[in-house]
């Protein structure tokens, strides 16, 4: 059942509707503290996000006929099973895909991520809980994000240091709460079988009528965000191997100079590959241009053309020179990247005619393949 959501409900975090059910409470307090949290602790926000997103994860195995548990049941397994894509769609998958890299990254990188970060975390959890709602709820109430909120209790707590102080004491107590917080999977299936074919026929019924919300790449600094996230996920160390906005000179403009959205290298600093961003989003072809000119000016100067990708933070496109421009899953590794030269400079000259003398790789992401010889 669908009605539309009221203003001045007395909504403390944009996930206290999700207590209306009690279904939800595999996941419900970890998301309400996840949001309370962004105030004191980004990170420990994202992280939040993470765990709320893996326990509502799991619990849609726990009540759905057509989702299977793999053999493992880390996060990112459960995400990639084919029926469990498409039940999400692409649009929502994307948006859990960032909030699990960026909850990677906080736990496994050196990379200090804030409140930016966090808050596109938040609004792409909320909108997942709010694409589960709309399916498995008994009722549902349409509503939007609301940022306001966050800003509302900042403001708050900066108008009294002794609200501030209470503020910051109640949520380091929650953090820990929540931080202690598992989920017993095999009890949640037990619990849930019951409730398979109920809600399983409800989320077949609700899914053929919801009306995705569009990501919003519109904006430079959004994007970024994705794409920062994709780079620290494949091990890339800003400052160190990958560098922003890389001066090069030998543009045909009026100071000769262009400047690339990243550059990646090697740990002899040699370029191994540029990532246009700024805009692929609005027109490839114009940052297909833009790349190869920054290409054609770093072969020069270093002898080597570097490998070119096209993205927007969500699709990606891959021009190494060996194959047509294509679609690729994700940027490469340093390791990969440095693979895939070597490979190239000492391919086998007869791969194309022998493949018996020739050892076949094919990169991460990628379905094209490429051969080295054996013996070398």
């Amino acid at each position: 059942m669908k009605v539309k959501s009221t203003e001045g409900r007395g909504m403390v975090t944009n996930f206290d509707y999700l207590k209306n059910e009690s279904k939800f409470s595999a996941f419900a307090d970890i998301a309400i503290s996840a949001e309370r949290i962004i105030l004191i602790d980004p990170e420990a926000c994202i992280l939040n996000c993470r765990r709320a997103m893996e326990f509502a994860v799991k619990w849609m195995y726990s009540v759905d006929v057509e989702l299977e548990m793999p053999y493992q049941d880390n996060l990112q397994s459960l995400m990639n099973v084919g029926e469990y894509r498409q039940i999400v769609g692409s649009d929502i998958w994307k948006r859990m895909d960032y909030i699990r890299r960026c909850g990677n990254n906080v736990a496994h990188s050196n990379r200090k991520l804030g409140k930016d970060e966090a808050m596109l975390c938040l609004e792409n959890l909320y909108i997942f809980l709010d694409y589960v709602a709309y399916c498995y709820a008994k009722e549902y109430e349409e509503r939007d994000f609301n940022p306001t909120l966050i800003t509302l209790r900042a403001k708050k707590a900066k108008e009294s240091k002794e609200a501030a102080d209470a503020i910051k004491e109640e949520l380091v107590k929650e953090q820990e709460k929540t931080a202690q917080q598992g989920l017993d999977l095999q009890k949640l299936l037990k619990e849930n079988a019951s409730l398979k074919e109920e809600l399983s026929a409800r989320r077949q019924e609700q899914q053929q009528t919801y009306t995705p919300k569009p990501l919003d790449l519109s904006e430079y600094d959004t994007r970024k965000l994705y794409i920062d996230a994709m780079l620290t996920d494949a091990g890339w160390t800003e400052g160190k191997d990958w560098i922003n906005e890389v001066p090069l000179s030998g543009m045909a403009n009026k100071s000769g100079t262009g400047y690339a959205d990243y550059v990646l290298y090697d740990d002899m600093h040699r370029p191994l590959a540029i990532i246009e961003a700024k805009r692929t989003c609005a027109d490839v072809a114009v940052g297909r241009q833009q790349a190869k000119l920054y290409a054609d000016i770093i072969e020069k100067e270093c002898g080597r053309r570097p490998v070119i990708f096209l993205t927007n933070g969500f699709e990606t496109h891959i021009i190494d020179g060996q194959y047509p421009e294509r679609k690729c899953s994700f940027i490469y590794s340093k390791r990969d990247l440095e693979k895939w030269f070597n490979l190239k400079s000492n391919q086998c000259s007869h791969a194309a005619t022998d493949q018996s003398s020739c050892e076949i790789l094919c990169l991460p992401g990628d379905q094209n393949t490429f051969y080295h010889n054996k013996q070398q």
